[in-house]
């Protein structure tokens, strides 16, 4: 079977089929990162731009580290080191990329849509690394082969997150995502970080993390966007942890074999306290290893890498 997407720009494009794939072919790619040497030639002569509009550890880097396992060679480019600073628009600069020829270019963005908006303007695969407050889907994926490795499944399973759901794109891909899968989303927040409307991707709501919390086969948790809000949305971050924050007290309503996930960076003390984010429920490490194995299966599935339908 083929990937049949040019692009990778957000979960509701993709089929079940398409996410099946890419955990499926994100499987066999994590065993090349326990090698010795973690490097096979699958993309040896290929070129991919990583082109970071917004501050980033964890995702650039393990695009960069899933890249060079790949042996693509790889070129990065920040917000302070491209010409937008100079007033060069996204268009103009993705113009001049693609006419460097580059086969992929991988994009992070404060804009929601500026992902799609370069793939319709160049030749090259476009993966979206997060957009504004639109989409985060390698992220989604990530969280998904996460779950499915440990759970052995998504389909029926109750999936609770909890946090800044209005600013939040790693909440709006992974509701897309795991309910696509056939799994229960339910989402807690103060109202103010609840967007309205958010029951149309299919999740439900809960009034707070008590009842989020009840029955949970997964509990993730979100920061605060403080960066992306235009008001302040809660009293002060002592009371919001009272009211929104996992300890292992709240933790105890949901299933004895419960997740605990973040997609990071973490506020310890706020929306999560280090006994849960670091004890034995916690998979959070994990999705970080995960992140690599499912950007190399991304890379090579837009790259125009088969899965064997075996």
């Amino acid at each position: 079977m083929r990937f049949e997407h040019k692009d990778l720009l957000d979960i509701g494009s993709l089929s079940v089929r398409d996410i099946n794939m890419i955990l499926d072919t994100a499987e066999g790619m994590k065993e090349i990162s326990n090698r010795p040497v973690k490097k096979v030639p699958t993309l040896r002569g290929k070129t991919i731009v990583l082109f970071f509009q917004e501050p980033s550890t964890r995702t650039k880097l393990s695009f960069d580290i899933a890249a060079k396992r790949l042996s693509a060679d790889t070129i990065a480019i920040s917000s302070g080191s491209s010409s937008i600073v100079k007033g060069e628009t996204l268009v103009d600069t993705a113009k001049n990329l693609e006419a460097m020829n580059p086969d992929i270019i991988v994009i992070r963005h404060p804009s929601s849509g500026a992902a799609e908006l370069i793939s319709k303007r160049v030749k090259a695969s476009v993966i979206n690394a997060g957009d504004g407050l639109h989409a985060h889907p390698t992220q989604a994926l990530l969280d998904m082969m996460s779950v499915r490795e440990k759970k052995g499944r998504i389909e029926g399973l109750n999936i609770s997150i909890i946090g800044d759901i209005a600013h939040s794109r790693v909440a709006r891909s992974n509701i897309e995502g795991f309910t696509k899968m056939g799994a229960t989303v339910t989402v807690s927040a103060p109202p103010t970080m609840i967007p309205k409307g958010v029951e149309t991707l299919g999740c439900k709501v809960a009034p707070d993390i008590e009842s989020c919390i009840e029955n949970a086969d997964v509990v993730m948790m979100l920061r605060i966007q403080k960066e992306r809000q235009e008001a302040i949305l809660f009293p002060t971050e002592r009371e919001y942890s009272m009211l929104f924050g996992l300890n292992s007290q709240r933790l105890k309503a949901a299933k004895r074999d419960v997740l605990v996930m973040h997609p990071g960076p973490m506020n310890r003390g706020v929306e999560i306290n280090s006994d849960v984010a670091d004890g034995d429920h916690s998979v959070i490490l994990e999705q970080v290893t995960n992140g690599v194995a499912i950007r190399m299966a991304v890379f090579y599935l837009v790259a125009g890498g088969m899965k064997n339908a075996d």
